[in-house]
């Protein structure tokens, strides 16, 4: 990602400094916002990335001696170039072609050193803007150059880091083993509702106890005879007998 914010940062400096006249001025105004958008939007996944990465983690190393080696190269035909080229007398416009060629060049030769072999394609494109921003020097158009060699270089550096950034989102992680089985293992299983008996609806048979003796037997009750009754029937019988004689 940090390659990508570098382009980004040198695409957006291209489009600011070379999009003036002959362009029309909204024109020109369009595209520096543009540019500053784009640089904005790989900068914040740049500053996504960085958070993401856990500490500790080493990145692929893209800045070995064989990249210091490049950049030397290209640092000594970048400023050696521009000397020469005002010796020569040519159009200040020259410069930024032969900053476009310089920097294709070394985008083509950063590919096998970082095995990263998309990175040529923008190399060949800004190799090509810049041979061809050389080329109009000697022409009328040469007012064309900076647009040329310079707002649509930084357009191709900008497009290509917006959409590398882009397809490099990270993927949701895979969980790692033993993580589902430990979620599951925490995942209360449910199990099949008990039925409890509903209150008082269900009542036990009662028990019969057995009617507890005092000890005491009961006797049967005994026949009293109604005192006086058979013999005073017979008295009034008696007497009414007597009477009748």
């Amino acid at each position: 990602m940090t390659g990508l914010l570098i382009g980004a940062i040198f695409g957006a400096v291209f489009v600011v400094v070379n999009a003036h006249e002959p362009l029309n001025g909204v024109a020109a105004v369009v595209l520096r916002v543009a540019a500053c958008l784009a640089a904005a939007a790989v900068a914040a996944r740049w500053a996504a990335e960085a958070r993401r990465r856990r500490p500790g983690e080493a990145g692929r190393a893209m800045f070995g001696r064989w990249y210091l080696a490049v950049v030397a190269a290209e640092a000594v035909l970048l400023f050696g170039g521009l000397r020469a080229l005002d010796a020569w007398g040519l159009p200040e416009q020259a410069n930024v072609a032969w900053v476009a060629l310089v920097v294709g060049v070394h985008f083509v030769a950063l590919a096998p050193v970082w095995r990263a072999w998309g990175i040529a394609v923008p190399g060949v494109l800004l190799t090509a803007l810049g041979g061809t921003g050389l080329a109009l020097v000697a022409t009328p158009a040469v007012a064309w150059v900076p647009f040329v060699s310079g707002v649509l270089s930084g357009a191709v550096l900008l497009a290509g880091s917006v959409s590398t950034a882009w397809r490099a989102r990270p993927a949701p992680e895979a969980p790692t083993p033993g993580t589902t089985a430990n979620t599951l293992a925490k995942t209360p299983t449910p199990t099949p509702t008990e039925r409890t008996p509903a209150t008082g609806t269900a009542t036990t048979p009662a028990q019969k106890t057995p009617a507890t003796t005092t000890g005491t037997a009961t006797t049967p009750a005994r026949k009293t005879p109604a005192t006086g009754t058979a013999a005073d029937t017979k008295v009034v019988v008696t007497m009414a007998a007597r009477r009748s004689r």
